[in-house]
């Protein structure tokens, strides 16, 4: 699916942008009979609020689009540019189009606004086209949407369909689309590439538990990102009760967000080299799943009792983590949808980030402001540090008392990740759980878009 611009402006539909404190201003400078039509209908300037002032043939000479207030804006990002996609059908151009972070939040909502998910039943799309904006980077934004397209698609598909098996195949066309390499360990093969925990928490499944590894560029600073690939979760022994394994083709969201992230990042040609490493399995049940009480050794030679085997993301990641960090590379990311701590702190709808570095912290705090992607950093609190060391091994998977989940979830990571020079952990959601602006039901990236735009800052410089 193809979330773009109109290819011109030319003999575009005119859309003025209203804010309800200029609102009468605006229609006091319209002739009399355009400016009575708004009034009838009540036009304000409401967030999302549109009126299309007829012309003299019928077709709208103008089209009125509410901005809203400052507060409007701040409880729903997105609704300006939905509104844009509601339209009837024929071309658009906004009149002038606001600076900075508003004016890319417009146009990433319209563009959003396009996205169906029509794999299994035809949808009906926007007819409403709106013309590139003047004075940003629309290549850029239609970059951005088109890597948020893949990460919803991918999680928006059931099991059936995106099991390791094709998530690598995903994997494989986004890297033969941009000329990246990727190798893949399956099953067996793990074990000698001592890859061990990945293996354990997919083995009882009938497809290869694996290790998915794209690598592109040759040049730059290092970036690797690790995303959860958890294709189904049934929980494993520690079975989960029906209403909760209802989501769980989300569950490789980490996955999907990751290849979203590295589609934009290799589609603008960022000078750096990139490495994705996809640890890819399904947590099921069979006679040889892991058990409540095995204790584990992993890649780094850390021992992990296991105390639930619904807690597996943080061991598959544990692996690809420790496989990573031995590279050293500049910056380390993990994407995981990982706790359901994180969404009692935060809700869905704010992605946690993990980290000690103080520059990438404050730089992803500011991009996510710029492209409306709304995260917020968590502590890697020391003091907790105790509450994963069961004493009988290393570490424990799933600590008792169910305190700090999500910050205990990503101390256990930041054991694996050590040697990278930066690293930072994204507990994400992956999900919307109802319909909003640019946002349908289903799944949506977290943290790509704050990532994508700090990278160059904290990376290339």
């Amino acid at each position: 699916m193809t979330l773009s611009f109109a290819a011109t402006s030319e003999g575009a539909i005119p859309i003025r942008l209203v804010r309800p404190g200029t609102c009468e201003d605006i229609l006091a400078a319209l002739p009399g009979a355009a400016a009575a039509w708004a009034r009838h209908h009540g036009f304000t300037g409401a967030l999302g609020q549109t009126c299309a002032l007829p012309g003299a043939e019928g077709r709208p000479d103008l089209v009125l689009l509410g901005l809203g207030t400052d507060a409007e804006r701040a409880q729903t990002r997105f609704a300006a540019g939905a509104a844009i996609a509601k339209l009837p059908a024929s071309d658009y151009a906004i009149e002038e189009w606001p600076d900075g972070a508003e004016g890319s939040e417009l146009a990433l909502g319209y563009l959003f606004s396009l996205y169906r998910f029509s794999r299994y039943r035809a949808q009906n799309g926007a007819k409403a086209r709106l013309a590139a904006p003047a004075g940003l980077d629309a290549a850029r934004l239609e970059r951005i949407a088109a890597g948020e397209a893949l990460t919803r698609d991918l999680v928006n598909t059931p099991a059936e369909d995106m099991g390791p098996n094709a998530l690598e195949h995903a994997a494989r066309d986004l890297a033969a689309e941009y000329g990246a390499d990727v190798t893949a360990t399956h099953g067996e093969s793990l074990l000698d590439a001592n890859l061990p925990l990945i293996h354990t928490v997919g083995r009882a499944s009938d497809e290869d538990p694996r290790l998915i590894d794209m690598v592109w560029g040759s040049e730059g600073p290092r970036l690797t990102l690790v995303g959860k690939g958890v294709c189904f979760d049934t929980g494993g022994l520690n079975l989960k009760p029906g209403a909760s394994m209802g989501l769980m083709k989300k569950d490789m969201g980490g996955a999907a967000t990751v290849l979203g992230l590295a589609r934009m990042i290799m589609d603008e040609g960022l000078p750096l080299r990139l490495r994705v490493l996809i640890p890819a399995v399904e947590n099921a049940v069979a006679g040889n799943a892991f058990r409540p009480g095995d204790i584990l050794t992993a890649r780094n030679g850390k021992t992990v009792e296991i105390n639930n085997t619904d807690a597996e993301g943080r061991l598959v990641l544990a692996d690809a983590l420790s496989l990573a960090a031995e590279e050293d590379p500049d910056l380390l990311v993990s994407m995981a949808t990982l706790t359901g701590a994180a969404r009692v702190a935060l809700g869905a709808d704010i992605a946690p980030f993990y980290t000690d570095d103080e520059g990438l912290a404050a730089s992803l705090s500011r991009a996510a402001a710029e492209v409306a992607d709304p995260v917020w950093r968590m502590p890697f609190h020391a003091p907790y540090e105790k509450l994963i060391e069961p004493g009988i091994a290393d570490l424990d998977n799933a600590p008792k008392g169910g305190f700090a989940g999500s910050i205990t979830a990503a101390l256990f990571l930041r054991r694996f990740a050590a040697d990278a020079r930066s690293y930072a952990h994204f507990d994400i959601f992956a999900w919307s759980q109802s319909d909003a602006p640019g946002r349908p039901k289903g799944g949506f990236g977290q943290g790509a878009r704050a990532l994508f735009q700090a990278i160059p800052e904290v990376l290339v410089r």
